[in-house]
């Protein structure tokens, strides 16, 4: 039976964007952990370490990050893994999420000048205390930017959560849609809330750019 499209269908489409919004932090903290391993690997002065670096973002970018959702929520149950939905969406887009902001931050590592690292090898610090000390602060004022374009990237990326069932805001206004019959308003809803989620990044975005003093 139809119905009209109603402030409850609006808090309920709320409700939804929680789990779009917890789904992007959570791939966005355990992904960025294993950028910041990747990068580090990838700027790394051996070989072997650069390899398998490049070896996990070259496979991870080049398969879409659909077929990932479903080898994590299909896949495992070959092995008599029972794998939910909120598990292998955040495992998927972790891994989508960690190859390109190891991209991103390979690149903001290496655009550090070199006298930086040759001056603070001659102080005597190690390779990682020049990352720690000298290289990582000025590479994450040099990140902020691209970082934050991939996350708003990210948020409307989890919309495809949807085909293995999770319920977040893009599979919310399906539902809605399904019972409501109205797709103008509910999915203008919708766009509206992912519009807001994604400006919301970047002004954030840009009062962390003013504050850090990013050259532009």
């Amino acid at each position: 039976m139809m119905r009209e499209f109603g402030l409850n269908d609006v808090y309920f489409l709320l409700l939804a964007a929680r789990w779009t919004i917890a789904l992007t932090l959570a791939s966005t903290l355990i992904g960025g952990l294993i950028a910041l391993v990747v990068a580090i690997l990838r700027t790394m002065p051996f070989r072997l370490a650069n390899w398998l670096a490049i070896g996990y973002i070259n496979l991870v970018q080049g398969t879409p990050v659909l077929g990932q959702l479903f080898i994590f929520f299909f896949g495992f149950s070959a092995f008599g893994l029972d794998v939910g939905a909120w598990t292998a969406a955040v495992t998927a887009f972790s891994i989508y999420a960690s190859a390109f902001l190891a991209e991103i931050w390979r690149g903001s590592l290496q655009s550090v000048p070199k006298p930086q690292w040759e001056t603070s090898a001659a102080l005597g610090l190690r390779y990682f205390e020049q990352l720690r000390y000298v290289v990582i602060p000025q590479a994450v004022r040099i990140s902020l930017p691209p970082t934050v374009g991939f996350l708003v990237q990210l948020v409307k990326n989890t919309s495809l959560a949807y085909v293995i069932g999770f319920v977040e805001l893009t599979r919310a206004g399906n539902m809605l849609n399904n019972a409501t019959f109205a797709p103008l308003i509910v999915f203008l809803t919708v766009a509206a809330m992912y519009f807001v989620m994604c400006f919301s990044l970047s002004l954030t975005s840009r009062k962390l750019e003013r504050s850090l003093h990013v050259a532009h």
